[in-house]
């Protein structure tokens, strides 16, 4: 057995903490909403919060659990976006939060080879570490999306820093962001 590789081992808990955590602010924010807003656009060029979530797990799927994974890819990405039946909150949450559970026992189990190796994802070819990447920066910027949509059908303020109001400073559990 080799010993693992400490950079491999930071990067990969990094990852999947991050994917833990946005899925979180996903679930908390979106729990607030009924079908009907989760599928709400106010134009049809526009991504519902519903096709949001569709999107996410087909990309995690991709990148993780096909690109670093192994698994076989079968992504259709262009029904993520062209679905407009309302399925309910609950079943893309547990869609989302199965696949990224899914994600977690990948990168759980990646070693530094397989960051290292390549692959084609999407026609590109990239390493596991651009894989791992990619995935983390496209979930993070379409929580941002998300959170900002309920945000705006709410008008209520989810809470996620409000440990820093007043120039307040991490404390208890919170090690780092």
């Amino acid at each position: 057995m080799s010993t693992p590789d400490p950079v491999a081992a930071e990067l990969l808990r990094v990852a999947r903490k991050e994917l833990r955590q946005d899925l979180r602010k996903i679930e908390t924010a979106v729990e607030r909403l009924t079908d009907e807003q989760v599928w709400a656009r106010a134009h049809e060029t526009n991504n519902s919060i519903g096709n949001l979530l569709l999107h996410l797990a087909g990309n995690v799927r991709q990148w993780i659990l096909c690109g670093v994974g192994g698994e076989e890819d079968r992504r259709d990405r262009d029904a993520e976006f062209e679905q407009r039946d309302q399925i309910p909150v609950d079943t893309l949450l547990a869609n989302l939060g199965g696949t990224c559970d899914a994600a977690d026992q990948v990168l759980e189990a990646a070693a530094a080879q397989d960051l290292l190796a390549k692959r084609k994802i999407q026609g590109y070819d990239v390493s596991g570490v651009m894989a791992v990447f990619h995935c983390v920066s496209h979930f993070s910027g379409h929580t941002g999306q998300i959170l900002w949509a309920v945000k705006q059908m709410t008008g209520e303020d989810l809470g996620f820093y409000s440990y820093l109001k007043g120039g307040g400073v991490a404390g208890g559990e919170r090690q780092e962001p």
